[in-house]
């Protein structure tokens, strides 16, 4: 009872600090130093400085600004409308091409940069003014694009990735390899959806006529055989084991430095933007993973995940329904969270329990990730939603929110998928432990 009183006052405290606009991770911070003061002991404070050291000086953490930097260049040099054009001529023949030339795009991008705003941002700015030009229904156009860039979180690599693996101490190599088939079927069934959509209503994205010349569809080739080849590299040499995770963000970091400048878009000042961006939102990354570490500290000392644990895996019911009750706890918290919020809150609660009716903690972070995809695109507070917002001004979140809702089901339906089947997630990584 003490632990459920606890967590309460816990909630209740983060919620009156994020009214006032409190940055999460100074919230988290605040009720974690604060909390266990008053509820554990002053003497137990000082070992929130031992966890902020610990997560700081850990040398896995160097990932997060190589990825970062990895996609701001490559989104910088204009890659994302290298990879439209291609996209938008591979699949010109299928009912609603370029929405489905988008979520492709947004995939293919989303293997070199591990956040949903930047792939959403990448390809958006691109994508929409072509498909509203074609005659494209424009929520139909906004929706594809929102629920596209969030791919850029499931297919490696994946910033939410990173800070589950840190939050819950799992491996975010097998994190990243667990996430690539699910990521590639996830943009399948959301192209479902953007084909059954055109099927029944064929007036929202008029067939696209013209033929591309040779010239064209050759240079549109071309065009994406570097990020390809970057995407494979990076993921291989984490398969492999031919390089850890950090290591391979190094590769990824450089050779995206390399392929705008072999592109001639590689400028000082477009290197700079991307450095300053690198930085802001690694800061961000550190002060949000610092202040969950913190919070989960005072919950696990409070036996509040313990507790948790106990309650689900004594409910009457099958592993399955529990999981339904997770998920749709993690779906309402999506509509009023952000996902790395969600993340280091919710997640140490429930990661005790998971483990205890049997899950693998790898598998449950790809759902995780799903999760995070659809906290994204749902209102009120769905980041993809405002991203696009500022990048199609003329527009207004009623329609954008109205295209996105949509593409929810799909992502429901590959948790569904996953549940029944998780050797979709855990094959891959079950490669790498036999080696």
């Amino acid at each position: 009872m003490f632990a459920f009183y606890g967590f309460l006052i816990f909630l209740l405290t983060l919620l009156i600090l994020f009214a006032v606009r409190t940055p999460v991770g100074v919230a988290l911070a605040m009720v974690a130093f604060f909390g266990t003061g008053i509820f554990v002991s002053t003497a137990s404070i000082g070992q929130l400085a031992t966890i902020s050291f610990s997560v700081t000086s850990n040398f896995i953490i160097v990932v997060v600004p190589l990825f970062i930097l990895m996609g701001e260049v490559l989104s910088a040099a204009g890659i994302g409308a290298d990879l439209f054009r291609a996209a938008e001529i591979w699949f010109r023949k299928i009912p609603g091409a370029l929405a489905v030339a988008t979520i492709w795009a947004c995939a293919i991008f989303g293997s070199v940069c591990g956040s949903s705003p930047v792939t959403a941002t990448t390809i958006g700015s691109m994508a929409i003014p072509q498909m509203v030009k074609r005659g494209y229904d424009r929520s139909l156009a906004l929706g594809a694009t929102a629920a596209g860039g969030t791919l850029g979180i499931l297919i490696p690599p994946s910033i939410p990735m990173i800070i589950y693996g840190v939050i819950t101490d799992t491996s975010i190599g097998h994190l990243f390899i667990a996430g690539v088939v699910p990521g590639l079927l996830l943009a399948a069934l959301l192209s479902l959806t953007v084909i059954l959509i055109v099927k029944r209503r064929p007036e929202m994205a008029p067939k696209v006529l013209e033929e591309p010349t040779a010239e064209t569809k050759r240079s549109a080739m071309i065009g994406t055989i570097p990020v390809v080849v970057l995407a494979f590299l990076v993921i291989l040499s984490i398969y492999t084991g031919a390089a850890t995770p950090t290591e391979a963000g190094a590769v990824g970091a450089g050779g995206a430095i390399i392929i705008a400048w072999a592109l001639g878009r590689m400028k000082l000042s477009m290197l700079m933007t991307s450095l300053n961006k690198t930085i802001h939102t690694t800061a961000m990354f550190m002060l949000l993973l610092i202040g969950g570490l913190f919070s989960s500290f005072l919950l696990a000392r409070l036996g509040i995940p313990q507790a948790m644990s106990d309650l689900l895996t004594s409910l009457p019911l099958p592993t399955w329904g529990i999981m339904v009750i997770i998920n749709v706890v993690l779906l309402i918290l999506g509509m009023f969270m952000d996902p790395g919020s969600i993340i280091v809150i919710v997640i140490p609660i429930f990661i005790k329990a998971i483990m205890a009716l049997g899950y693998d903690p790898v598998w449950f972070g790809v759902i995780v990730t799903i999760q995070s995809e659809i906290a994204a695109i749902t209102p009120p507070v769905g980041f993809n939603l405002f991203v696009l917002k500022n990048v199609t001004p003329d527009t207004n979140m009623r329609e954008i929110s109205k295209g996105a809702v949509i593409f929810v089901i799909p992502m429901l339906v590959c948790i569904v998928i996953l549940t029944a089947f998780p050797q979709i997630a855990t094959f891959l990584p079950s490669l790498i432990l036999s080696k």
